[in-house]
């Protein structure tokens, strides 16, 4: 056997353990400051809408793309030294093109930068591609992702609710998710790219994943609560169990996810430039990471605190810290004696036997002022008075 797979069959058995519940207040620390950095994020550097949101003019041309192409083309396009000029960009696609977006212009001022344009890739200004982008259409996808975003948690939260038959599950799963998304956002934020429709469909791509994991704890949850019924564990034993007996799998679920979608990422940011692929790599990325951790130390710590609040869950675990603590007492008794004189323990021993030979040795009440050699010699005088009447008879 490997020592991988070693190492997952010792967590699943519990042959060893990590209190995962038990520390829940330092995971609840770590997605604190994580969530205090994205929303610092959000509100010192907005999110860069795409122009797909903001709306605006977009050209692209054919160019031979180099090191200083996106120089070259943006210092043509700022000559014209347009008006209310602060939103062009300018982005490379791929090897072969280079893709220009400014604020909405007005038909004379298309024709100037179709023009530089064209100057600075050596081509005609008929070859340059050019459409308007209307704002209303992104505030439709911006309208109709949220109401998606709703409908899917509230039908998720039935269902889990549904499957578990405990609410308190569609709480923490629904806690997790919103965690990784204001982290996936945030986290956009920081990096600074663009938020288009792609980034969109990998935000809602996200979602999917983050309950998936969550889901498989809590089954597992649910499968060591007979532990629980039985009085063996309370609540938080259990899930801590699940969450050491999952944590493997879930790490390899992740590295495998993980893995085509850092290539995904790579391709789009630094070979093609720009795209949707930059743009659905790092949702997926950033979300799936994510999703892996809240589902293990924020979904199942939060689970296992709102049970244990419950008066039948507190009186259960209360039951099982009595029945401990007599259990530790009686193991204290039986390994405890042993500092005791060794006189008293050979007196207990003669007393025992006096008592099993003769009932005439001395009255029960008296045997404690007995020493051990006392006793002997009681026992040994009432068998020698038995040998004498018996030889009378005779």
């Amino acid at each position: 056997m490997s020592r991988s797979n070693g190492i997952a069959h010792r967590l699943y058995t519990g042959d060893i353990s990590y209190d995962f519940v038990g520390r829940r207040k330092l995971w609840y620390l770590v997605s604190g400051v994580l969530l205090l950095i994205a929303a610092l994020a959000l509100v010192l550097r907005p999110l860069n809408l795409g122009i797909e949101f903001r709306g605006g003019s977009d050209f692209q041309a054919p160019i031979a793309v180099t090191a200083s192409t996106v120089d070259d083309v943006r210092a043509a396009v700022e000559k014209l030294d347009l008006p209310k000029n602060d939103e062009l960009t300018v982005t490379t696609i791929g090897a072969g093109t280079v893709r220009v977006q400014t604020r909405a212009l007005e038909v004379a001022e298309v024709t100037q930068v179709k023009q530089a344009i064209a100057a600075a890739a050596g081509i005609q200004p008929d070859g340059v591609a050019y459409q308007l982008i209307g704002a209303s259409w992104g505030q439709q996808i911006t309208t109709q992702a949220l109401i998606a975003l709703t409908v899917f948690l509230v039908l998720v939260s039935l269902l889990i609710w549904g499957y578990f038959r405990d609410f308190k599950m569609s709480i923490s799963a629904i806690v997790a998710l919103l965690h990784d998304l204001v982290i996936t956002i945030g986290v956009y934020a920081l990096a600074g790219f663009a938020v288009t429709p792609a980034t969109m469909i990998g935000v809602l791509t996200i979602l999917g994943y983050s309950l998936y994991d969550t889901v498989v704890v809590f089954d597992k949850i649910r499968e060591n609560v007979t532990d629980l019924e039985h009085g063996r564990k309370t609540y938080s034993e259990a899930s801590n169990m699940a969450v050491n007996q999952v944590l493997v799998r879930s790490l390899n679920t992740t590295i495998i996810g993980v893995l085509p979608v850092a290539a995904l990422l790579f391709t789009g940011a630094f070979v093609l430039g720009t795209g949707p692929l930059k743009d659905l790599g790092l949702a997926l990325f950033v979300g799936m990471i994510a999703g892996a951790y809240s589902s293990l130390f924020i979904a199942t710590p939060l689970l296992a605190q709102m049970r244990e609040a419950e008066p039948a869950m507190k009186e259960h675990r209360q039951r099982l810290e009595r029945r401990a603590a007599r259990g530790a007492a009686k193991s204290g008794a039986r390994h405890g004696s042993s500092a005791a004189p060794v006189a008293e323990e050979e007196a207990t021993t003669v007393r025992t036997v006096a008592l099993a030979e003769s009932a005439e040795v001395v009255d029960a009440s008296q045997l404690g002022v007995y020493s051990a050699d006392q006793l002997r010699d009681q026992l040994t005088r009432t068998q020698h008075q038995r040998q004498s009447r018996s030889q009378r008879k005779k």
